[in-house]
């Protein structure tokens, strides 16, 4: 299954990679769909694009070929697909659109395939995906690259280590050193930050609260790795429970927040020497 689902991976990369084609060359030609269209690979865009390939360079006619919500938008459309639309570029976006017919298909049969190997292991994917960013997707490449057996790693810091997503601790002669991660699995990588994407857009959960915490100290970057941290962690701790993920809540890392700046602050003071003592503010 592992090896399976880096090529469904590779081949979603590379369906990404070809929409973009078909955009620029939308866009080299003078046809504004994307402007217009949430998702012009959708029916409607799909239909206007067949036309144009076959030879439909009216405005109007092109319009009328949209579908649902995206009526409310033909005049936009009709100006959006007044164009240069020409022989080359109908060669070229035909190519396209086939081969991304093609990857389509191939898709979706490398994911019936993986469905039925992970149907044995369906509470798990259950189970990670209780953790607030991860979809059945991620899931499916976490389990695949961590396997359902967590007693192989005694710990979560033994799994993060191995897995190359937890600080790198590098200190000698008293000094700290580099704190990068280290390399582990691209694939488990790329599915923690997908779903640490996802966790730093919820509402009211930890893992967003803890992404922005992180990222007004350190920035985007370094929080997104905290948080796809804190997902490889509740996967050990689901996988190692049977038990589904329960939100702490965002309050609770708020309130360990005010206890560590606390407990730096009165270290402080009674590094200078001074005697402090604490008294809980009045209700």
């Amino acid at each position: 299954m592992q090896s399976t689902g880096r090529y469904r991976k590779a081949l979603i990369n590379e369906r990404s990679r070809e929409v973009n084609r078909v955009h620029e060359t939308l866009e080299d030609a003078g046809v504004k769909l994307s402007s217009v269209a949430t998702d012009v690979m959708g029916a409607s865009g799909r239909a206007m694009m067949q036309a144009l390939i076959g030879g439909q360079a009216d405005p109007e006619v092109l319009a009328e070929l949209a579908k649902g919500k995206l009526r409310a938008k033909l005049p936009a459309l009709r100006k959006a697909l007044t164009a240069r639309f020409r022989g080359h570029h109908a060669f070229l976006l035909e190519r396209m659109l086939a081969h991304v017919d093609d990857l389509e298909a191939d898709i979706v049969a490398l994911s019936e395939r993986i469905g039925a190997a992970v149907d044995p292991f369906a509470a798990e994917v259950e189970l990670l995906c209780s953790i607030p960013g991860v979809g059945k997707r991620s899931a499916e490449v976490i389990l695949a690259e961590i396997g359902p057996d967590m007693g192989r790693f005694p710990t979560a810091g033994h799994l993060a280590s191995w897995a190359g997503v937890c600080p790198g601790q590098r200190e000698s002669a008293g000094k700290r050193g580099s704190a990068k991660t280290r390399k582990g699995s691209k694939w488990l990588r790329t599915a923690l930050i997908e779903s640490a994407r996802a966790a730093a857009r919820s509402k009211g959960t930890y893992l967003s609260e803890r992404y922005r915490q992180v990222c007004r100290r350190r920035g985007d970057r370094k929080a997104i790795v905290a948080v796809g941290h804190e997902i490889l962690i509740a996967a050990w701790r689901v996988l190692s429970t049977g038990q589904p993920y329960e939100d702490p809540g965002p309050e609770t890392l708020r309130n360990l927040s005010a206890e560590h700046v606390k407990n730096r602050a009165v270290a402080q003071l009674r590094a200078l020497g001074y005697t402090v003592s604490i008294e809980a503010p009045a209700a």
